[in-house]
């Protein structure tokens, strides 16, 4: 539509033109009509100047199609009588006046609006079809009225032309379609790939041939903005590279490889880290030699990526580096030293253990105990020299690394601080609690110690100031390095023992303090090394338990016990110790109710003893277990009562029918008559509860006479009567006792 109204000025000065040209042959040829053609042409050019400028004030857009349709339809009317006026023109030119120089002007002038109206009014078909048949056929007919060949020749040939520029309007327009297409279509193209680039989530520059920043988007923008960097367009790209260097404090290496790649033109990707804490990473592709360079914002995934590393590194209740992160530093940390001249570097390790931790968790529950271990960390912090290494190597244990000591005594007054930072009790909801530590200390001078080394003889020291009553320090030294090793090869030997079977069975009766008859043996487990002679049971059995082989050991002697019990004579019955690792370690009562049945013994003559310690940290499952034990009639005695925690309930809640009073009840009661009290004061809450009360560690005839004579005791067990004797004596034993005439006791005084 708008091709039609074009150049309005450019219409009426053709108009003008065409009405002077009409004048002039209109007075040469003295022909009214003709002057009444000029005339019109001003007439309908003024129209159209006119009708033109409002067409153009109106501002008519494709999207109004009933305006565009009105104004198109005006432009037909006006234009198909502007061309009918040269028509008319031609003709009455030609056929009516022939007047030669009024024919070759119209004719002349007509031809030439032809070539106007295909040129202009192209883009509409119709009006183009009008003004040329406006203006041909006239003219064909003014050519035809001169009735010789040569004009009606001219007549047909204008006829072939009306034709060709009916064809020729419709392939500009066809073309000039083609074309505004071609450019809507890039423009849509355009328009979408600004769009693209506008909300691309990275950063993109690209460069042209001479390495010049051609485009960019906002966001490479604002990522160059946050070091300074503006007005990068038609810049060189290695100034830019040089500005940023000097914005900002970059990785030399990621700068050096950005700038070699995009000089070679090549591809592959740079980490780049922006201040403050941003990190991109650049990626460099190449086609017909243009560079672009993708920026991706990976500052969150770095941040995850470090917060991952950081817990798989660290404790996550303390913050303190774990085992692992531990190992990493301090290994590095061993390997510079045997880099360094002579002499090594001194190094300290200490292993660093809360004291009682476990009765912590017990009495206020994990999560005091979980509060308790973070303010220790801050503590061991506080303590902790520069440089050092602290960490958590879980549980309630604690290690610190110190790299760089001037002598041993430094490292030991290191270790005495953080025991003594713990005399001030740590305070949480309300709970005044206090915490003692013990340290295990190793110092080295020699740089072919390992950290595996240190720490295991870190962890002896450990042993041994726990073993010297707790919250005390204890460095390493030689003797300890002798008895881990003997230990070592204790737990190899003791192992190789119980799988070979090589331990033995003793036997040490309980004797009935009036008749003095063996009513019962406990049976204790021995070890004889073939190299190192009778191993003590409080050496072996603690390893057994370490170890994890003592319900190995706890199952063949209750095999043992019943098998060998079955050949003593009488209602002789005896009793097999039994741990607290036994109740989680193994079926206790499947090993007894099998012993008994592969033996034949009756369950009356099998006792169970358990300790107190067995009992609390098994609570649940040895009430289960003993209680369906003594439902088949196995006694259940409770050993060495008086050295754990003595409480009442456990002799209400369990179903013992024993209570065996510790040794230590009976050592001065001779000599001591608070002891002797005591004594029988358990003695009588044990029958008071009706249970068979034993005393322990009788070694002497005094000892005996007292108990008898002074105490509700009705069993004893001791050296008085026996060691513990192996299999082939203990019989003998039971016969010399038990034969024996009926010894009658003194008169017994209760106290």
């Amino acid at each position: 539509m708008r091709s039609v109204y074009g150049d309005r000025h450019a219409m009426l000065a053709g108009a003008i033109a065409s009405a002077i040209i009409g004048g002039l042959s209109a007075y040469k040829a003295q022909s009214l009509p003709l002057m009444l053609c000029a005339i019109a042409f001003v007439v309908i050019g003024t129209v159209r100047y006119f009708d033109m400028r409002s067409f153009w004030r109106a501002g008519v857009g494709n999207e109004d199609a009933a305006a565009a349709e009105h104004w198109e339809n005006r432009a037909v009317v006006i234009g198909g009588l502007l061309a009918a006026v040269y028509g008319v023109w031609c003709y009455i030119a030609m056929a009516v006046e022939q007047d030669p120089f009024a024919a070759l002007s119209s004719a002349s002038i007509s031809i030439a609006v032809m070539v106007g109206i295909v040129a202009r009014n192209f883009g509409l078909d119709r009006l183009v079809t009008i003004q040329m048949i406006a203006v041909i056929v006239p003219l064909s007919l003014g050519y035809a009225a001169y009735g010789d060949v040569y004009h009606l020749v001219l007549a047909a040939l204008l006829g072939m032309m009306l034709v060709s520029f009916r064809k020729l309007a419709a392939d500009i327009r066809s073309i000039l379609l083609s074309a505004v297409h071609g450019r809507v279509e890039a423009s849509r193209l355009a328009s979408e790939l600004d769009m693209s680039i506008s909300i691309l989530e990275h950063g993109l520059c690209m460069l042209d041939e001479h390495g010049r920043i051609a485009v960019i988007n906002k966001r490479a923008v604002r990522l160059f903005g946050l070091v300074g960097l503006d007005d990068l367009v038609h810049q060189s790209f290695d100034a830019v590279i040089d500005r940023l260097s000097a914005a900002a404090p970059l990785s030399r290496e990621a700068i050096a490889q950005l700038s070699q790649m995009v000089a070679g033109k090549s591809t592959g990707k740079v980490l780049m880290h922006l201040p403050p804490g941003y990190y991109y990473e650049i990626t460099v592709s190449t086609r017909n030699q243009r560079v672009v360079l993708l920026f991706e914002d990976i500052s969150e995934r770095i941040a995850s990526e470090e917060r991952i590393t950081y817990l798989a590194r660290h404790d996550t209740l303390t913050g303190l580096p774990n085992r692992s992160h531990f190992g990493d530093l301090t290994e590095a940390d061993l390997a510079a030293r045997q880099a360094e001249p002579e002499p090594a570097r001194r190094v300290a390790l200490m292993l660093v253990d809360i004291d009682d931790f476990k009765h912590v968790n017990d009495s206020f529950g994990h999560l005091a105990g979980d509060t308790l271990l973070a303010q220790v960390a801050r503590r061991l912090s506080d303590c902790a020299p520069a440089g050092a290494v602290l960490a958590r190597l879980g549980g309630d244990e604690f290690i610190i690394y110190c790299r760089d000591l001037e002598t041993d005594a430094q490292a030991d007054a290191l270790a005495r601080t953080i025991v003594d930072s713990f005399n001030q009790p740590f305070v949480f909801d309300g709970v005044t609690l206090p915490v003692t530590v013990s340290v295990g200390l190793v110092t080295s001078a020699c740089d072919t110690d390992a950290l595996d080394d240190l720490m295991t003889k870190a962890d002896l020291a450990l042993y041994a100031a726990k073993a010297d009553g707790k919250s005390r320090t204890q460095i390493f030294h030689g003797q300890m390095d002798i008895d881990y090793h003997y230990r070592q090869r204790l737990k190899t030997d003791l192992a190789l023992a119980v799988r070979q079977g090589r331990l033995t069975l003793a036997f040490q009766p309980l004797v009935d303090i009036n008749t003095r008859k063996v009513v019962s043996c406990e049976a204790l487990a021995r070890w004889e090394h073939p190299e190192l002679g009778a191993i003590p049971p409080m050496v072996f059995i603690p390893l057994a338990e370490e170890m994890g082989l003592i319900s190995d050991i706890t199952a063949w002697v209750i095999e043992q016990a019943a098998a060998q019990c079955v050949l003593w004579p009488g209602e002789i019955s005896v009793a097999v110790n039994v741990s607290a690792r036994d109740f989680r370690g193994a079926d206790l009562e499947a090993l007894v109710l099998d012993a008994l049945d592969r033996s034949g013994l009756a369950p009356s003559r099998f006792e169970i003893e358990v300790t107190e310690t067995a009992v609390i940290e098994q609570r649940e499952i040895a009430q289960r277990v003993l209680q369906r034990l003594a439902d088949q009639g196995i006694a259940i005695a409770l050993d060495d009562f008086g050295t754990g925690y003595s409480s009442l309930s456990y002799l209400n809640a369990l179903p013992f029918t024993k209570l065996k009073i510790d040794r230590s009840f009976v050592a001065d009661i001779t000599t001591n008559p608070r002891a002797l009290r005591l004594l029988a004061n358990v003695a009588r809450l044990g029958r008071d509860l009706d249970l068979i009360v034993i005393a322990e560690g009788v070694e002497t005839e005094e000892q005996l006479n007292v108990i008898q004579g002074h105490t509700q005791v009705q069993q004893v067990q001791g050296y008085f009567f026996s060691r513990p004797l192996p299999q082939r004596d203990i019989g003998e034993l039971i016969g010399r006792l038990n034969t024996a005439p009926r010894r009658i006791g003194a008169k017994r005084r209760h106290g």
